[in-house]
């Protein structure tokens, strides 16, 4: 008896163990940046079929079909300018105000120094944190790409 009960207790152990190794990775910063920010608009799948896209003017770029109509290539940094706002996107709004506010824009924020950014700890360099943002969702873009 004490045996079957120590053996179920081991097979118990090695359950539990292993969905919590499973729950224990590391999120996707990257899928989480688009998801935050593009989804509402682009789809959960980047197809340009999110919630919001009937209520647009402009249909919603497939992002999953940037490198394919670019011959195959991702454009990096053209990607990352989208973002950041060097590249404009009409339907985005104007780069003074663009549709996802200071998230992505490293502009300084009226009564806020430099080292005083808006949604990040008042120590922390906003623009680093701001590129991390861009780079982890340009990677995210990247990855979604259709083969």
């Amino acid at each position: 008896m004490k045996i079957a009960a120590w053996k179920g207790l081991v097979v118990v152990n090695f359950i539990i163990g292993f969905s919590l190794q499973g729950s224990a990775q590391e999120p996707d910063i990257g899928k989480l940046e688009y998801q935050w920010s593009c989804a509402a608009c682009h789809g959960v799948d980047g197809k340009g079929t999110g919630s919001l896209a009937a209520e647009l003017k402009t249909k919603p770029a497939d992002l999953t079909l940037i490198a394919k109509l670019n011959k195959g290539v991702f454009p990096f940094n053209r990607v990352y300018e989208t973002i950041d706002g060097r590249q404009e996107v009409k339907s985005h709004g104007s780069r003074e105000m663009p549709v996802w506010g200071f998230r992505y824009n490293p502009s300084l924020i009226q009564g806020f120094s430099r080292t005083a950014p808006y949604f990040v700890d008042p120590v922390i360099d906003r623009e680093a944190v701001i590129r991390g943002r861009i780079l982890a969702l340009v990677d995210y873009v990247y990855r979604i790409q259709e083969k």
